[in-house]
């Protein structure tokens, strides 16, 4: 099968590796749609992400979809020709986190397209069963891809504990900015307002139900917003924004660092965060969001389509990573079909 390997920083390759066999109590998935994440942007361009470092030829991608073609033993749940998506993250299930739900922070977990883990721009992928989650019939594959990212929103206003009655700021209005926008307004009552750079993608957070968008460059924030949010949600993964959360967020508020920051120590000021008594929450990927992702998007109060705007082709993987990478003024999230 064909597979497109990350060679060293800036360069992707085609290579033929051998197809994959399920094993017992996995599926074998061609894959169908796969999502860029921000995620394989940075190790396309910088080769490592904080500790994880790619030290050999690596397969991106990881917000993925597909079809069973093949079934391993003892596996009751899932037949040939099923539509599924695939959770990317295998936990070892007997560790104390694993026991306790929260999975998520598994020491021992296998996470696609994270070194030394390969990922789904690849043409078949064996994968736990019970990590592969049936597509509704009238959501697409591309949607489906989009569980992925749309898990993180969702934890993310798990942890924040999200109110009716609370006010809310999301800074940055990328993907994750924007299905944590969408999990946030499937609680009602709750005002949101938007912060971002891109007029393109402020607009986009209005369409999904943002009350208020702001752009830094237009507007200047300080004076526009004062520290009066319950809840401020940092998406971006800048420096600059997560020094900004503790400044707005209102006394006995939230902060949640959702963004992954290519710094790894940023200064807070923690007279703020003393004198306001705030929860400054930080979270990695998710547990047990994917069934409420399914379930929310096949009953309508959430759309992904909309997040979609561009698509690629199997052969076009570099072009579609560049793409995403460059043009963040012009586009929310790429789709590249297998």
């Amino acid at each position: 099968m064909r597979a497109m390997y990350l060679e060293r920083p800036g360069k992707i390759v085609e290579k033929k590796i051998r197809e994959p066999s399920p094993k017992e109590g996995e599926v074998l998935v061609r894959i169908r749609s796969v999502g860029v994440c921000g995620s394989d942007i940075h190790y396309y361009q910088e080769g490592r992400i904080g500790k994880f470092v790619v030290r050999k030829p690596l397969i991106l991608g990881h917000e993925c979809s597909g079809e069973v073609v093949e079934v391993g033993k003892k596996v009751d749940d899932l037949k040939v020709g099923d539509r599924v998506a695939l959770e990317p993250g295998i936990p070892c299930r007997m560790c104390e986190h694993c026991k306790s739900g929260r999975y998520n922070l598994c020491s021992k977990i296998r996470f696609m397209a994270t070194p030394p883990i390969d990922g789904a721009f690849v043409e078949y992928v064996a994968h736990p069963a019970d990590f592969a989650f049936k597509i509704p019939q009238k959501i697409s594959f591309d949607e489906a891809a989009l569980f992925e990212p749309l898990a993180v929103g969702l934890y993310a206003a798990e942890r924040a504990r999200i109110k009716p009655t609370d006010k809310v700021l999301i800074l940055g209005a990328g993907p994750i900015g924007l299905t944590t926008l969408q999990a946030v307004r499937c609680m009602r009552g709750v005002e949101v307002s938007v912060i971002d750079l891109y007029e393109f993608r402020l607009a986009k957070a209005k369409e999904l139900g943002a009350d208020e968008v702001i752009n830094p460059k237009e507007e200047d924030i300080w004076k526009k917003l004062s520290s009066s949010f319950n809840v401020v949600f940092e998406t971006a993964g800048s420096a600059v924004t997560i020094k900004q959360t503790v400044k707005l967020a209102k006394e006995g508020g939230r902060v949640i660092l959702v963004g992954l920051p290519g710094e790894d120590e940023i200064a807070l000021d923690t007279k703020q965060i003393v004198f306001k008594e705030l929860d400054v929450l930080g979270m990695h990927r998710y547990a047990n969001m994917y069934p409420r992702a399914v379930k929310l998007t096949q009953e309508g109060s959430i759309n992904l389509k909309t997040l979609i705007t561009h698509r690629f082709s199997f052969e076009e993987t570099e072009k579609a990573l560049k793409f995403a990478r460059d043009n963040k003024d012009s586009c929310i999230k790429v789709i590249v079909r297998i």
